[in-house]
């Protein structure tokens, strides 16, 4: 579930209840000064496709890596914690830099900026396949996040810039529905690629697979892409980027590394010191945008009580779906002691459920406005409830068939609730903010991905260790259960995005 944009100047054109444009993704403002001479000035069909693969290669890296977790630990013989950071290292310097990403393409060419982020993609994917151990595994997959927020952005830039009317809400479809397609692709051909175990290689396919796509999409940017620039770009919020990844190291390190390491002093300093950061990281923010300058993440936009409420929900709801992901791949393989393929299979009908539910959400949100989210958030109550009940039935029999009611469910539950969500919290944004909320947003989802890696990924893998692998699930899918039902209730209070 990615869904981006960036910030640029002039604003967001809303559309009208029934417009097929209202289910797609929130638009970049203010694009483009026209087509740079020598380039096409429209997004050929040759073009969408392009930007559409380089839209699907940061998705499908966050969803493959999860079924050749185990894999990896055996192979470097990695902690825990290290598995944690593997997953949250991608997402954190996805994060960081996601907004930047966009800035930067406004004001040196999205086509430009879309060719760099993928050589630095493939690249980074590149050192990730051979990396002789844990601790460049980990760099390396930072770097690849970080490459990633120089990639997506421009994706929704080029085709807001270089298409309009009908066409551009057609190719807007594409785009939401590449995000789905590419969790599917992400959890088969991962399990595929570590159990064919090409040439000894293992889990290192997952991530040499890149190099190749990524080498063929840098040629096919190059032939078919037009380049656009914002008329008045924005400038980079350099302290604001080091506060916030200041800050979120100083809360995901401990979470991550304290329970392995005892708890040590330095864990609590770095906990101690997480409020302060973000304090000096918002102080830092209001005063720019105080000054006239646009900050990273503007604080006025929270005063808009559809945001701040919504942000509030958007944290524990993604933070659990990171956790889902990365509990499972371990349940799967370490618990059940499924094969790579096996486990890719299992979580699939997760995927194909979210995919199908994504593309009615837009209908049923347009009929029944933000109930649309509280059903989404029952369901993952019931498919959770499922799923310990069937883990407490057939355990330790537990086989691939048992989960798909439970797991078929959890899709259906994620596909009602995201959609749902990102248009609920940004119903009320005034369009000349659209931008900004929408990558305030989306910083807050990757954020919380990772987040929910290091909180409820830890809680797992310690409770794995002491009471056994069955007991932490039904545990931690309990914490889940109740945080869902706190979601329903909070998203009854959102405004309905009808309006």
């Amino acid at each position: 579930m990615v869904v981006v944009t960036t910030k640029t100047t002039r604003p967001l054109t809303r559309t009208r209840r029934g417009d097929p444009a209202a289910a797609a993704p929130v638009l970049p403002a203010g694009l483009t000064t026209g087509p740079v001479t020598g380039h096409p000035t429209r997004l050929t069909t040759s073009g969408l496709l392009t930007v559409l693969l380089g839209a699907a290669l940061a998705p499908i890296d966050l969803f493959i890596v999860n079924v050749a977790l185990p894999t990896i630990q055996a192979d470097l013989h990695a902690s825990a914690a290290t598995l944690e950071w593997v997953v949250a290292g991608y997402g954190i310097g996805f994060a960081l830099l996601l907004v930047i990403g966009g800035r930067l393409g406004d004001a040196f060419g999205r086509r430009r900026l879309f060719s760099v982020g993928l050589a630095a993609f493939t690249l980074t994917s590149l050192v990730c396949g051979l990396a002789p151990n844990a601790g460049v595994l980990v760099l390396a997959r930072a770097a690849q996040g970080a490459a990633a927020a120089m990639l997506v952005p421009q994706v929704l830039s080029i085709i807001q810039a270089t298409t309009a009317g009908e066409r551009r809400a057609r190719t807007l479809g594409y785009y939401g529905a590449t995000g789905g397609i590419s969790m599917v692709i992400g959890q088969l051909l991962g399990g595929v690629l570590v159990a064919a175990d090409l040439g000894g290689a293992g889990w290192r396919p997952i991530f040499l697979v890149n190099v190749p796509i990524g080498l063929l999409a840098m040629l096919l940017a190059h032939r078919t892409l037009p380049e656009t620039r914002a008329a008045n770009p924005i400038g980079v919020d350099l302290w604001g980027t080091v506060l916030l990844g200041a800050s979120l190291l100083a809360l995901l390190v401990p979470l991550m590394e304290g329970a392995g390491l005892g708890w040590p002093l330095w864990c609590w300093l770095l906990l101690a010191a997480f409020p302060v950061i973000s304090a000096v990281f918002f102080l830092v923010e209001r005063r720019l945008e105080d000054r006239g300058g646009v900050p990273l993440l503007p604080p006025s936009v929270l005063r808009v009580p559809s945001m701040r409420r919504g942000l509030l929900i958007a944290v524990p709801f993604f933070g659990g779906f990171g956790a889902f992901m990365f509990v499972y791949a371990l349940l799967l393989q370490d618990g059940l002691h499924l094969s790579p393929l096996e486990s890719g299979l299992a979580l699939t009908p997760t995927a194909l459920s979210f995919l199908a539910t994504t593309l009615l959400v837009a209908r049923l949100v347009e009929r029944f406005g933000r109930w649309v989210m509280v059903a989404g958030a029952v369901v993952l109550v019931v498919s959770l409830l499922v799923l310990i009940g069937t883990t407490l039935l057939a355990w330790p029999h537990l086989g691939v068939l048992d989960l798909v009611p439970g797991t078929l469910l959890f899709g259906i539950g994620q596909g009602l609730a995201a959609p749902t969500l990102f248009r609920l919290i940004l119903s009320q944004v005034p369009a000349e903010s659209a931008g900004v909320g929408s990558g305030m947003l989306t910083t807050t989802q990757q954020t919380s991905l990772a987040l929910g890696v290091a909180t409820l990924g830890s809680l797992f893998a310690a409770l794995s260790a002491s009471t056994g692998v069955e007991h932490a699930l039904v545990i931690v899918s309990s914490v889940q259960v109740l945080t869902s039902i706190a979601i329903g209730l909070l998203a009854i209070g959102l405004p309905d995005p009808r309006t």
